[in-house]
């Protein structure tokens, strides 16, 4: 948007959501918990590399699971923005594209034909085995 100054910081709500007596799930899920649709990207080291991907694109109050299974790793790495403008960034660089993608290492993104975007980190602990990123709205400025 042309003349505003329209940036979202990292409002991002972490939460382990584990419903007592419903069946032991194991994923990675993002729930949209702001007031536009958005398209997010995630990125993770699967033990020989780092590998991020995109786009999901989530509707208001509306979640997605993002991976399936038990998580692999303490800590994950998540992109997003709105149709609006709006970002959740952070400082860990990754590689991503305008298109859908998977890819492999997170080095030399300019230079392999990718763009590079700042995600920020998800700290699952140490024996999660699901997590949720409930994204929100950032309150008003202090």
């Amino acid at each position: 948007m042309a003349g505003t100054n329209r940036h979202i910081g990292i409002a991002a709500v972490l939460a382990l959501v584990v419903a007592p007596g419903a069946p032991a799930r194991a994923d990675f899920r993002l729930c949209n918990n702001s007031s536009a649709r958005v398209s997010v990207a995630l990125a993770y080291t699967n033990g020989t590399g780092w590998v991020s991907e995109g786009w999901w694109n989530i509707k208001i109050s509306h979640c997605e699971t993002l991976l399936r299974g038990p998580l692999a790793a303490q800590y994950y790495y998540v992109y997003a923005m709105d149709e609006r403008g709006g970002e959740w960034k952070g400082k860990a660089f990754m590689c991503t594209r305008d298109r859908e993608f998977r890819i492999e290492g997170r080095d030399n993104c300019f230079v392999r034909g990718y763009d590079r975007s700042g995600f920020f980190e998800v700290d699952t602990g140490k024996d999660a085995r699901n997590w949720t990123v409930q994204l929100t709205d950032p309150g008003p400025p202090h």
